[in-house]
Order: C-alpha cells, then structure tokens, then sequence
C-alpha cells in the first residue's frame, strides 16, 4: 500500500456530549466534543468522525452548532453523520465546517440519496456508513448472495434486510466514496477488528474502507490494514486514555504500513 494508513478518532455525541458504550449500549460521558476534537487534532489524528448518535430533530440546531465549534478548532478533515436524509442536511452540514458527509439509515431507505449526493457535492464527500453484524446462519441480509453478514439500524439492534457486502457494492455504483464499516458485534468490545468482515467489503468494493469496532490493543491496528482496511478508527481506547493516536501510528509503521507524521515546524524567533 503506498497512501499512509489514516488514524481517525470517533466522536459519537449525544446531547452535546461524546459518549461511549458497548453495543451502543450502557452509554458513558467521555468529555466535550470540541476539547476532545482539539487533543486529537494536536495528537496528529488524520482525520475526524463526528456522529450524532441520537440524530434528534429537537438537536440539530445544538449540532450545527458543535460542528461549527469543532471545526473552528482543528486543521484535519471532518466528517460528520447522524440524521442526514436530504441534499438540503449535507449544503447546512458542509456550510457548518464538515468536509465529508456520512449517511446510512436514510440511504438504505432510498439508495438515490447517495446519487443525489455525489452528483451534487462529489464522491470525495460522500461517505457510506455501515453497521454491519454477522449473521445467526452466516448466510446474509435478505435476498443476499450470502457473505455472513447483514446490514443493521438502531445502533445494530435491527436488521435491514440486506447484505452488507452487497449494499456496500451498490452504494460505491451509485457515487459512495468511502466505506465507514462498523462492526456492531465488535463495537465497544475492544476484542479486536472484524477482520472477516474487512476483507469481504474489501474485495467488493475499490474505494477506501474505513475499519471501524472493536480496537482495544495497539496489535489490533496492523491487522485490520492488512486485511483491506485504509484508515482505522477507533473511539473507547482514545477517550478514556488507554492510548494516543501517535502510539497506533507507532504500531502500525512498526507493521510496515505508511503513516503520516507531524511535520516540525521551526520555533518561532
């Protein structure tokens, strides 16, 4: 691979506040969305993944405006999901700060969502999130070809009915420009990467996969690279402190993956 492994860190807020759980489950405060964005951007994140977990009608105008604050403060590309189900949520998101946009429940409802995007804003700005779980009988979402894994909403509580390696196919035919593929047996866990899932996404699809669940130990972060992953994303492990992004970049170049650096900057004179 020859473009460096990108290291992003996930802000999953609800009511203003980053919160993190198992499953989406047992959800704990992990701090201000802002402060936290502004330590990871100064950490050498390549990028960040704002989700509005709860994507409430009553808090959008509240999420606008973080977004807004958290772009003000950090330097590195934003993308920001949660409750985006039209061309007019993506222009107030993008006029808000947001670089990139991420849909999922409003694209699995009306797939043309993710034509409409692209065709107006580009692919570069279109992110397809996932919530992927394995399936009882490994044999896939409704009407699927089988790959063992279906697409979920309400936080991986509900299938959708679809394959999820299927759906991640057609959504890149109809103008997705990167796969966020979350994991949900594994979100939270800190067990390690889906790698099955990885690399079934990655022989369907020829856009970057972002990997997302499951990360708890530095050693989970090469192997999800080496299974179809470009950039790797994780939430718990950098919240609560049990490592920094420059430590996965560490691991991931001790693997022989390409990473991005900070670069110096001469001391002011």
């Amino acid at each position: 691979m020859s473009l460096a492994v990108r290291v992003i860190p996930c802000l999953d807020v609800d009511g203003g506040r980053v919160v993190k759980g198992i499953n989406f489950l047992e959800l704990r405060d992990a701090g201000d969305p802002v402060e936290l964005a502004r330590t990871y951007d100064a950490e050498g994140a390549d990028e960040l993944t704002f989700l509005d977990i709860s994507a409430s009608h009553e808090g959008r105008a509240t999420t606008m405006e973080i977004v807004s604050a958290t772009a003000e403060q950090v330097f590195i590309p934003l993308t920001v999901g949660g409750g985006i189900s039209s061309v007019a949520d993506v222009d107030r998101l993008l006029r808000a700060g947001a670089d990139k946009i991420a849909v999922n429940t409003a694209a699995i409802h009306r797939p043309e969502l993710v034509a409409e995007i692209a065709d107006r804003y580009g692919n570069q700005v279109l992110v397809l999130s996932v919530d992927a779980r394995r399936t009882v009988d490994g044999a896939g979402g409704a009407g699927s070809g089988g790959s063992g894994f279906e697409v979920t909403t309400h936080g991986g509580r509900k299938s959708a009915g679809l394959d999820a390696v299927e759906w991640a196919a057609r959504a890149c035919e109809l103008g997705a420009g990167e796969i966020l593929l979350n994991a949900m047996d594994a979100d939270g866990t800190q067990d390690g990467f889906d790698l099955d899932l990885i690399a079934a996404v990655r022989r369907a699809v020829t856009v970057p996969v972002i990997a997302s669940g499951g990360a708890g130990r530095l050693e989970h972060f090469p192997p999800a690279v080496d299974a179809g992953a470009d950039a790797v994303l994780a939430a718990t492990v950098f919240h609560f402190g049990t490592m920094r992004v420059g430590e996965v970049k560490d691991s991931l170049a001790a693997a022989g993956h390409p990473v991005r650096r900070e670069t110096a900057t001469a001391p002011p004179v």
